[in-house]
């Protein structure tokens, strides 16, 4: 063998084990690069001659260090040719939120889970791989990302990945699950956060009558589960937040007796992590209320399958979209019944759009319809926007009222009152000609209409600001630029790319 041929080998190699470690077939990596599952083959063995250009463009496909061309492997970036307008059909993907949920929830299982067409994100990406370090078998079953978890009897929670378990947030909602299997235990979440012992302490007054005590440290949560200890009277949630009710139903779930919580949240995924415990034999009664009765049961397992609904926070990304771009775009299996005040406001506002007769999603329970975009003059709402707890507008959705109300005449207040700072991110719009004025750390004063043009910008760090960037992006005359996407890569799967099969014209890159 030539010196060439095994320099090809081992890029053939690092290249198979970061597609493996990606999930994808050879099928799917070629699908991407838009070539042939024998050119692949070849690669992977080391028979082809490869240029940069197809190391960086296999590198950015698979989102790996290895295979960068560059000394060290630097952020994915988004360049946007703007101004177009979309076109098509697009189905709204499974929920991120139920989806890092019920990830947690196989903890509870100690037999086969099956959860069907799983968002494929970083976020689900990092959860796997605490999952896999900790002795989950994880295993993508096919092309439709479908998700098999094989949950063991004993949990290595020692080599627990560490770094993985710090690029989540979600892993607090393994506090539930855990409780019930080991004494003790210690969780990593990213330290120096000053989230920390604010987003533990609802978590903490939600675990407390099962007998779990919870300690915020720098850096991790250390966690003691006291045998036999279950809730004398009901839970009373003290801020209705999704991740603190779903870890008090993963406690309650193998608790037997009763548990009933009280303020518990309705939304969207709460009712996914619901139905699926349903399907491991738990008893829960009140879902959709803010009132849960749960019956547990001691030993959970038993071969499961579940398909989580779809994600009404995409439905509304993929929605403003075409609004802000002025197109005629149909969005497919929007999850009604957690859309419907958006829509109303939308309404008064100006939009004109239609919607099918509803059917079930996938699990049985979930409304869905299409919604048909038709271009619309917006005007401002009399009101000010600000988000409710469910069945209010989603506090998810606001930030896509910011780019909204950019193309409309008048003037709209937003009021962001439940996150610190979030709003700030919101003037990063003025970049790109909006005219947003941030009153205070919460609510922002937006005039419009905007005549957008291009502009090269950091991805803010927040994920639903950030897709409102590129949204803007779309309608900007000229090309812009979005640097460091991974922030939209942890909550949407090839947001880019299928935003470009409606038309757009979005090219992923990386610097070499």
């Amino acid at each position: 063998m030539t010196q060439s041929d095994s320099y090809l080998a081992r890029i053939g190699t690092l290249i198979r084990d970061a597609r493996q470690h990606s999930g994808l077939t050879q099928a799917q990596l070629a699908t991407e690069l838009k070539t042939s599952q024998s050119a692949i083959n070849r690669i992977e063995k080391g028979q082809q001659n490869l240029t940069l250009d197809t190391l960086a463009r296999i590198g950015s496909a698979l989102d790996s260090e290895l295979v960068s061309v560059a000394p060290v492997a630097g952020p994915s970036h988004l360049r946007v040719k703007g101004g177009t307008t979309l076109s098509g059909s697009i189905d709204v993907k499974s929920s991120k939120n139920a989806g890092v949920a019920l990830l947690c929830a196989a903890l509870l299982n100690t037999g086969t889970t099956v959860l069907r067409k799983v968002a494929r994100i970083e976020e689900v990406n990092r959860l796997l791989e605490v999952l896999e370090s900790i002795g989950v078998r994880t295993t993508w079953l096919n092309e439709q990302n479908d998700l098999q978890l094989v949950v063991p009897e004993r949990l290595d929670l020692a080599r627990m990945d560490a770094d993985a378990a710090r690029r989540t947030r979600s892993i607090i909602m393994f506090l539930g699950p855990l409780m019930h299997r080991v004494d003790e235990f210690e969780l990593p979440y990213a330290g120096g956060c000053d989230l920390g012992t604010r987003t533990v302490e609802p978590h903490m007054t939600a675990l407390r009558p099962f007998g779990l005590k919870v300690l915020a440290t720098e850096g991790s949560y250390h966690a003691s589960a006291a045998r036999g200890v279950s809730p004398e009277r009901p839970i009373v949630l003290t801020e209705r937040g999704d991740t603190v009710t779903e870890n008090a139903l993963l406690a309650a779930a193998r608790n037997e007796g009763t548990t009933v919580i009280r303020n518990a949240s309705p939304n969207y995924m709460v009712q996914d992590l619901c139905f699926f415990l349903e399907k491991l034999g738990v008893q829960i009664e009140g879902i959709g209320t803010t009132t849960l009765r749960v019956t547990g049961k001691r030993d959970i397992r038993g071969d499961v399958e579940y398909a989580p609904s779809e994600d009404p926070i995409e439905a509304m990304s993929l929605i403003t979209a075409a609004i802000v771009t002025g197109s005629e775009i149909t969005v497919r299996r929007v999850p009604i019944e957690f859309m419907e005040i958006e829509l109303a406001l939308l309404e008064e506002m100006g939009f004109a759009y239609d919607r099918s007769e509803e059917y079930l999603a996938e699990n049985g329970q979930t409304r869905l319809v299409d919604i048909t975009t038709y271009p619309s003059t917006l005007r401002a709402p009399i009101d000010k926007i600000h988000p409710m707890p469910f069945p209010g507008l989603n506090i998810d959705n606001l930030p896509f009222f910011a780019v909204i109300a950019a193309t409309a005449e008048g003037q709209t207040m937003l009021h962001d009152w439940v996150y610190e700072n979030r709003a700030i991110y919101l003037t990063e719009l003025n970049k790109l000609g909006g005219k947003v004025k941030l009153l205070d750390p919460h609510r922002v004063l937006i005039d419009g209409p905007t005549h957008w043009s291009g502009a090269e910008l950091v991805c803010p760090p927040a994920l639903r600001p950030a897709v409102v960037i590129l949204i803007a992006m779309l309608a900007a005359k000229g090309t812009s630029v979005l640097r460091s996407v991974y922030v939209i890569n942890r909550g949407y799967e090839d947001l880019a790319l299928r935003l470009n099969a409606l038309g757009a014209e979005i090219e992923t890159f990386r610097d070499i």
